[in-house]
């Protein structure tokens, strides 16, 4: 272990551990479930972040289950943290390839790193690309985009009220 003149493990060192030891806690608590983790996130200050979704939704219940599943595993006596277990909002990107699976035929918006936006439903799911049904026009008839993720600054679920 890498160690500063004062002899004290530099702090990027100790987030990083503790990084790798929650996402173990997580995957441990989620393995054999249909959730997953979207993202962890763990500020200097030691503020845990878990964000998960599921094939079928998540619960109130399954964040508390996943909290509850993490914080035993963790001595608060030895180092003092907070965490925040809660679902991938729906107003939130896709990030995950399963997220995007879960979604299909639901309208989704696009946006590219260019700064064009295609709107439309999302019909297939690839390994390298998605493709969205945009609706027709007057003008020209609906048509499928086949849009790359690695192309994509956000693509987020259209919500209706």
């Amino acid at each position: 272990m890498h160690r500063n003149e004062r002899g004290r493990k530099p702090l990027f060192l100790l987030v990083m551990i503790e990084k790798i030891k929650i996402l173990e806690l997580v995957n441990q608590a989620l393995e054999g479930t249909d959730k997953y983790l979207v993202n962890l996130k763990i500020t200097p200050d030691n503020r845990i972040y878990v964000d998960i979704d599921g094939d079928n939704g998540i619960t109130v219940e399954d964040c508390i289950n996943l909290s509850r599943a993490i914080e035993s595993q963790l001595d608060r006596d030895e180092e003092d943290f907070a965490l925040d277990v809660s679902s991938a909002g729906a107003d939130q990107p896709l990030k995950l390839k399963r997220q995007y699976t879960k979604n299909i035929g639901r309208e989704v918006e696009a946006l590219a790193t260019d700064g064009v936006k295609t709107i439309g439903t999302l019909v297939e799911v690839g390994d390298e690309e998605f493709v969205v049904r945009v609706a027709g026009t007057k003008r020209q008839p609906s048509h499928d985009e086949r849009l790359r993720y690695t192309d994509m600054k956000s693509v987020r679920v259209v919500i209706k009220f």
